[in-house]
């Protein structure tokens, strides 16, 4: 079905039109000329630009200002620090934007499927078997790609083995990971109670997200796998459009929606399980970013929603680390302070929406 195809199909009735949208989930419509007329303020594309000018300018302050010692030496480091947000807010953020549209569900985030438990997992059991000094020993682009080959290897085989039968169904995925993400952080709570002081105050450090412990030399992986996921999610920005409508729907069209689905899944899958291994679990950052760029996009269409995300979670992670190194003064918190706050958005945004 060719991509144009899915926009000009008339767009099912809002529900939200008459109404508030049923809780929890997106507003079922499409992009078309009852979205321009229901639309207030800037046009979607004047705020991308707006978020665009805001991230360029917080990425300068971030890069050149309050230098000190070598600018050489700062400037390398930032750059590097930089590039890493950038990994992880793409990763995250449109990762996030894309599984809630598969899911119909603006709650639920890829950490349900268990990457960060999968993760800890993994880490877990190389202390447990060679000791604290293996972590540091294997840093390197190799750790990297095994890392995330084997945390899409676990989502592929489970979508695989839920949607090859005639009952696999998204639910039954979804509880799955829930269930097989529980099993994996019990063993891992079990396995760290079993290690030494010395080799548990190791582990703990690599169990947090650290974006300034990235090197440079893993960023090259890092952007070709966005590259890859942004090119293949960008080219069916429109069939996704389509998704929102929900299945019937979106059969009906002519799309095929288990075929769009499961390929949308493993791209998800690709990169959070990169950015996880490469910056450490981030819960609740992507759903913060997916939020903002609901909030801000001004429509549904992924055209403007997935660059959106991306832009949002860079911007709330340069400001963040701008204010911690040169305001407060606590540099390496602040992955811990994004998810205490991502946390509590959650639940606000839960608590007001009154059910999953």
């Amino acid at each position: 079905m060719p991509e144009s195809a899915a926009v000009r199909v008339p767009a099912a009735p809002d529900p939200g039109a008459s109404g508030p949208a049923a809780p929890g989930r997106h507003p079922r419509s499409a992009p078309g000329a009852s979205e321009k007329g229901r639309r207030r303020g800037p046009s979607p594309r004047t705020r991308l630009l707006v978020a665009g000018g805001a991230v360029v300018v917080a990425a300068l302050c971030f890069l050149f200002l309050f230098v000190k010692g070598s600018f050489d030496f700062a400037i390398e480091r930032r750059l590097t620090l930089v590039g890493a947000m950038v990994v992880a807010a793409f990763a995250q953020g449109v990762g996030t934007v894309v599984f809630q549209t598969v899911t119909h569900n603006r709650i639920l985030t890829p950490s349900l499927m268990g990457f960060d438990a999968v993760y800890t997992l993994m880490q877990t059991l190389m202390v447990f078997f060679f000791g604290g000094t293996v972590l540091a020993a294997t840093d390197g682009l190799a750790k990297l790609v095994v890392q995330t080959v084997l945390m899409v290897a676990f989502t592929t085989v489970l979508f695989r083995w839920l949607f090859s039968g005639p009952t696999g169904n998204l639910h039954v995925l979804l509880l799955a990971g829930v269930v097989l993400g529980v099993a994996f952080e019990s063993l891992s709570l079990f396995l760290q109670r079993m290690l030494a002081p010395a080799d548990y105050d190791v582990l703990s450090a690599r169990l947090f997200g650290r974006l300034g412990s990235v090197g440079a030399e893993h960023l090259p992986f890092a952007f070709a796998v966005c590259a890859a996921a942004g090119l293949y999610l960008w080219r069916r920005r429109h069939r996704l459009d389509v998704l929102l409508l929900g299945r019937d729907a979106a059969t009906g069209l002519g799309l095929n929606h288990r075929g769009e689905l499961t390929g949308a899944l493993i791209v998800v899958s690709l990169m959070v399980a990169m950015s996880t291994a490469l910056v450490g679990p981030m819960t609740f950052f992507g759903f913060t970013a997916a939020l903002l760029a609901y909030q801000f996009s001004g429509t549904h269409r992924h055209a403007v929603v997935l660059p959106m995300a991306f832009l949002m979670g860079l911007l709330t992670l340069l400001v963040g680390q701008f204010t911690m190194e040169h305001i407060v003064y606590a540099s390496g918190m602040l992955t811990t302070v994004i998810e205490f706050l991502g946390g509590v958005v959650f639940l606000a945004y839960l608590l007001k929406k009154g059910t999953l």
